[in-house]
């Protein structure tokens, strides 16, 4: 009896399998890219303390950056956790990214 369920529920537990498959790929891309985009912060506050970059340049391109995480972490919460704010203060962008780089 056991074996009949088995050979049965086989397709089904094969899709299955691919579709977990598919979702931890996608799950671990956005924690690549959440951490590219921390780096890139990163390093638009280092060019911004070494003069390399003006302040005007340096805020179209944080807010870019900023954007595209809230947007990715937006992502990552779950259905039914209510939705953060989309804008995100720039002293709490800014503890973020110094916490993870020093």
């Amino acid at each position: 009896m056991f074996l009949v369920d088995d050979l049965l529920l086989a397709p089904v537990k094969g899709v299955l399998w691919i579709f977990r498959e598919i979702h931890d790929a996608a799950q671990q891309e956005l924690a690549e890219e959440s951490e590219s985009i921390t780096a890139a912060l990163s390093e638009l506050y280092m060019k911004l303390e070494t003069g390399q970059m003006t302040e005007a340049e340096f805020e179209v391109q944080e807010k870019k950056l900023l954007d595209r995480l809230d947007q990715l972490q937006a992502e990552e919460e779950p259905a039914e956790a209510p939705k953060k704010s989309a804008k995100r203060s720039k002293k709490r962008a800014t503890s973020m990214v110094k916490s993870t780089t020093f």
